[in-house]
């Protein structure tokens, strides 16, 4: 196809503003998709983003629209909306020319509409402003266009108005894509560059590989180099997603597609590399991008032993199709074997557990999350920490540094107080406040990134009535006054409840964890202290009294001596108990430090 046909475009927004429905709209008027194959959110193929009405994984399609007599091809990267996501919002964008900024017609301007709006800027696109749901009773287009002015700078005289919902004006999205994004620069003389935007794991398959063509062409039977990773293999298949992969003979510059080489490794290809043809390589590679930070830990076992295998073989199958999700092995003393797993973020950890435990069928304990620490040693050495048994004596640690975040709050103006003082309880440094309108204000403060992965979402839909949003980037790392607390149940350390916690807020969150570990640990035989403590100091505890059974009952009289052989022999069998006696930690005590957490 000639390039001055090819259009591509993403569709970026907050999240809920109806992305996928205005993708399920162009996919069913361009006839892409028939009317009985039409269902809500077709281009979101994992359930748990049915169920949670979310996009989690980027994906395309290849719509066809006839426009003056001319066929133009539009290739759509459709992009998750949730922050946990926005690499994979970055790498769509890599592959585009353009994008449709959606906007609620009520709702207006949200936190991630200015982090997807400034990273569309930053990536060069032609940004095409829609407001959406203009057919809701209650709207505010005038408001929201001049807030897509003021707030992002962008013109918005001639934004199109459509409800995807609806099926309004759907025509004229196609009309504006075709007029207003470029076409591809790239010519087919010149050698093959192909950007990964993404790939995937299928079990008949191996790996499916997303390509977006820069310059040059690929035809079937190739030979290709990844030009990162240096592997060359042959093009078995190539096509595109119409929305389903449809194989093709070949695809030139400006063209988006898959190919399939046989891998059987995910590994082994790596998002952000350049294809290139091995007998006329290119030269010089594409820029690609930074590969994804995990940035918060936790550990994940089997509650039954010999599920250990499964539970290794599902976690692969996860990795295999999300480079985004690492794990390792490791043990505990109280739970046995697992996997340390990382993660982008809370909602990223919720989906991988969620996914494991309903579409594998499997029963986890899962430990308290944690995010990831720098420890800088007395003899100059940095040290990564994502996970708190692994923090060194006290007297070998010369600075304890944690992540910063940069957090964008938008909020109701009469909330902007309640949101201070939140920040201000979680050790955050004011920024700066500016106001959209009269009704809404947004408010930038730099916040510990372990104050904000906990609840900090929940607290500000909490505080705001829902109608507050945020936003945040990882700017670095702070030292701070962090130390470890360690959990002892009967004397002995349970590694797998160890936390770091600010040295101020160390003694509060300790005595609520203990608190709430009495209620979920059940009475035994014998008497049962629980402690936090920092290091060989107790900072607080909490007992569980023993189980007393009446062993007297049966004697109904008669000599007293009787009655005291008996408690003398309950007792010394309680104090042979305490010494030797195991404490059983039932699976949702573990869960308590988050718990406590959001108890405060």
């Amino acid at each position: 196809m000639d390039s001055r046909f090819i259009r591509n475009f993403s569709i970026i927004a907050h999240i809920d503003h109806g992305k996928s429905t205005l993708a399920d709209q162009l996919l069913l008027k361009s006839g892409t998709i028939t009317q009985r194959e039409f269902r809500e959110q077709i281009l979101d193929d994992l359930d748990i983003e049915r169920q949670r009405g979310i996009t989690v994984k980027a994906r395309s399609v290849t719509i066809n629209w006839t426009l003056d007599g001319q066929v133009y091809e539009l290739n759509l990267i459709d992009t998750p909306g949730h922050v946990d996501f926005h690499y994979e919002v970055n790498r769509s964008l890599a592959a585009c020319e353009g994008a449709l900024l959606l906007v609620d017609a009520f709702q207006g301007v949200q936190a991630q509409t200015v982090a997807n709006a400034y990273a569309a800027i930053n990536s060069n696109l032609e940004i095409i402003p829609v407001v959406n749901k203009i057919d809701l009773p209650v709207t505010r287009v005038d408001e929201v266009l001049d807030e897509v002015e003021t707030v992002l700078g962008l013109d918005a005289s001639d934004a199109l108005r459509v409800s995807a919902k609806a099926g309004l004006n759907i025509e004229s999205v196609f009309e504006a894509i075709i007029h207003k994004i470029p076409c591809p620069k790239g010519t087919l003389q010149k050698p093959l560059k192909a950007l990964v935007f993404d790939s995937k794991y299928d079990n008949y398959r191996g790996v499916i590989t997303y390509i977006r063509i820069f310059e040059g062409g690929v035809k079937k039977g190739d030979k290709i180099r990844f030009m990162r990773e240096g592997m060359v293999s042959d093009v078995l298949e190539l096509g595109q997603f119409r929305p389903n992969m449809k194989p093709c003979e070949e695809l030139g510059p400006g063209q988006v597609g898959y190919i399939l080489t046989g891998l059987k490794e995910l590994s082994k290809v790596t998002v952000g590399d350049t294809v290139t043809l091995f007998h006329e390589p290119a030269t010089d590679a594409l820029p690609g991008y930074q590969k994804p930070k995990q940035m918060v830990f936790c550990g994940m076992y089997p509650i039954d032993a010999t599920d250990f295998e499964n539970l290794r073989e599902e976690l692969q199958k996860l990795a295999m199709n999300d480079s985004s999700f690492s794990f390792v092995p490791e043990t505990s003393d109280a739970l046995g074997f697992g996997f340390r797993c990382g993660f982008l973020g809370m909602l990223h950890m919720e989906i991988v557990q969620q996914r494991l435990e309903g579409e594998q069928d499997m029963d986890l304990i899962q430990t308290a999350p944690n995010v990831t620490y720098e420890i800088l040693t007395k003899d100059g050495r940095t040290m990564i920490i994502d996970n708190p048994q692994d923090v060194p004596d006290a007297g070998i640690i010369e600075e304890f540094r944690e992540p910063i975040a940069k957090v964008s709050y938008i909020v109701p103006s009469q909330h902007v107080g309640t949101i201070m003082q939140l920040c201000q309880d979680r050790r955050g440094t004011y920024k700066s406040t500016e106001y959209l309108g009269p009704q809404r204000a947004q408010i930038i403060y730099e916040l510990p990134l372990s104050e904000i992965v906990y609840d900090m979402y929940d607290k500000l839909k909490s505080v705001t009535s829902g109608y507050g949003t945020m936003d945040y980037e990882i700017i670095g790392f702070q030292a701070a006054d962090l130390v470890k607390m360690d959990i002892l149940v009967k004397a002995v350390r349970v590694d797998a409840l160890s936390t770091i916690v600010h040295r101020s807020s160390a003694e509060r969150r300790g005595r609520a964890l203990v608190k709430r570990l009495r209620e979920e640990i059940s009475k035994h035989q014998f008497e049962i202290a629980l402690q936090a403590a920092i290091g060989t100091r107790v900072i607080a505890r909490e007992t569980i009294s023993a189980l007393r059974k009446n062993v007297t009952a049966k004697c109904y009289g008669g000599d007293i001596t009787r009655k005291r052989k008996l408690l003398q022999k309950q007792k010394e069998g309680k104090k042979r108990m305490k010494q030797f006696g195991e404490v059983e930690i039932p699976q949702k005590a573990f869960l308590s430090v988050l718990e406590s957490n959001k108890d405060e």
